[in-house]
């Protein structure tokens, strides 16, 4: 592979490990914000969504700035976002200052999931695409398993009771900002953005260093080419025409999707979800770098394979995986739904036993439960640890099952869905509206995950596991359909080519 290019790739895609690192690095600050600055429940959350509620206006907007002044200034000025939101939120004396530069920073990973996978994509040959837009997700993955690592070994060296710690944990995300920044300004321009915007000369010079094995012929066919696809479409770079109405429709549907999978409920909720089959929650750290390691594995292989088998193979495969994960968890929760209240309801004494007796703390259990509870707090302990083993041997292997089935389903989802869906969208728009598509996309991808995050909890208070697992089963036989009836194979085809494919409506 052209070095070069490699190095372009790598360095475009640090976009997404920073954007991994800063959705996780607040874990482990979260409390100790809440309790510094004195914060209600209504503006913790406000304060600690900040982040998202920017990835979302980020994600919307990001089309604009990428297609007016460029894909390289857009990805500097994504660094420059990353680097004040690193430095401001852990210099922060205030709740408001803390949450503005969180606003900041979550306005760069929406901008960068338009303008990263976008740039990538129209330097990338088309049989390597595949895997140079994937590593985009990959090191979104590894930032997840990295701010984890970063938090414990901070956490380690400072001293569990540092009152700074968590200032570190938050201002350490400033080093690879400040060395993406840097590495950003050795990045050349799209040459399909160049040549579009009239600049000839420069996109075939970036086009010469990308393929340095073409001759001055083949060049002039490539731009030509890409001059031609710019004629063919229209001016303005959001116009939506007839072509236009496939390409749409498809990423649309792939974010809406990704989303209804139940993605980010699942890693967002994780904890509770295993809470209520009565594994103990105190080991969330361990499941949840489970959780990412098993996502960084499998998304890998996603990029291993994205260009051997293709992108329209994967997401077959990831909606089968999907399929049988979310229809075994959901059985799990229907067939051993006793056994896993009565389990969740120990958990929760046994780890509240004082709180709940002098009600503090309002105890979720069934009647016969609750009725046989102790009144004095060792001896409400013990019965605790005796209902759980009780649970357990009731439910045999039920939250063993919960707890393999949503591994199974990251794995799924991280070599299908998570490896496929930047790659996909930055592949499908014609050249004037490829940053309105990509815009489209992670706009739609991110609005259906806050709007997933909201719902979700108020789901689980309301409605029982198993049919919210098997809604999300459900939703994944649609996409299943979809994927056969509607989504085409990309891998190997020029973007100027499948521009045609999909204008045309095959």
């Amino acid at each position: 592979m052209n070095n070069r290019l490699l190095y372009w790739s790598v360095t475009c895609a640090l976009a997404g490990f920073i954007f991994g690192f800063d959705l996780s690095v607040t874990s482990g600050v979260e409390q100790k914000i809440q309790s510094l600055w004195s914060l209600s429940a209504g503006q913790h959350g406000f304060a600690m969504s900040a982040a998202f509620w920017g990835t979302v206006l980020g994600a919307l907007l990001g089309g604009f700035p990428t297609e007016r002044w460029g894909r390289r200034r857009t990805l500097l000025c994504i660094g420059i976002f990353y680097f004040v939101s690193a430095i401001g939120s852990a210099l922060a004396p205030n709740v408001g200052v803390f949450t503005l530069a969180r606003f900041l920073g979550g306005i760069g990973i929406g901008v960068s999931t338009v303008a990263a996978p976008l740039f990538i994509s129209e330097i990338s040959p088309a049989d390597r695409r595949g895997r140079l837009t994937g590593m985009f997700q990959f090191n979104i993955v590894l930032g997840l398993l990295i701010a984890t690592l970063s938090n414990f070994a901070i956490i380690k060296i400072l001293g569990e009771g540092n009152e700074g710690a968590w200032r570190w944990m938050l201002g350490v995300e400033a080093f690879p900002a400040l060395l993406y920044s840097v590495l950003c300004f050795k990045l050349p321009e799209s040459p399909r953005w160049l040549i579009v915007q009239g600049r000839r000369e420069e996109g075939k010079e970036v086009l010469r260093q990308i393929n340095p094995r073409f001759d001055g012929e083949e060049l002039e066919e490539k731009v030509a080419e890409i001059e031609e696809s710019a004629r063919l479409r229209p001016a303005e770079p959001g116009g939506i025409g007839s072509r236009l109405k496939l390409p749409i429709l498809l990423a649309f549907l792939i974010a809406f999707f990704n989303q209804l999978s139940g993605i980010n409920a699942i890693l967002g909720f994780a904890p509770r979800i295993f809470g209520l089959t009565g594994i103990d929650t105190s080991a969330s750290l361990f499941y949840a770098s489970l959780i990412t390691l098993t996502n960084l594995v499998f998304t890998f292989v996603g990029l291993w394979l994205i260009d051997r088998l293709g992108r329209r193979t994967l997401l077959y495969i990831g909606s089968f995986g999907y399929i049988i994960s979310l229809g075994i968890c959901a059985w799990a929760f229907h067939t051993y739904q006793a056994q896993f209240s009565n389990a969740a309801a120990a958990m929760d004494l046994k780890n509240n036993a004082a709180e709940v007796l002098s009600g503090e703390v309002a105890l979720n259990g069934p009647a016969e439960f609750m009725e046989r509870i102790p009144e004095s707090v060792e001896a409400a302990e013990e019965f605790a640890e005796a209902e759980i083993v009780k649970a357990k041997e009731g439910s045999g292997t039920g939250g063993v099952i919960v707890l393999g089935c949503i591994i199974g389903f990251i794995a799924a989802h991280a070599v299908g869905q998570g490896a496929v869906i930047w790659v996909f969208i930055s592949e499908i728009f014609p050249a004037r509206a490829r940053s309105f598509g990509q815009s489209l996309g992670s706009g739609t991808h991110w609005v259906f995950a806050a709007l997933l995050t909201l719902f979700f909890p108020i789901a689980m208070a309301k409605l029982s596991p198993s049919v919210i697992f098997g809604f999300f089963c459900f939703m994944m036989v649609l996409q299943l359909v979809w994927v056969k009836l509607m989504v085409p194979e990309t891998k190997g085809v020029s973007l100027e080519k499948m521009e045609e494919n999909l204008g045309s409506g095959r």
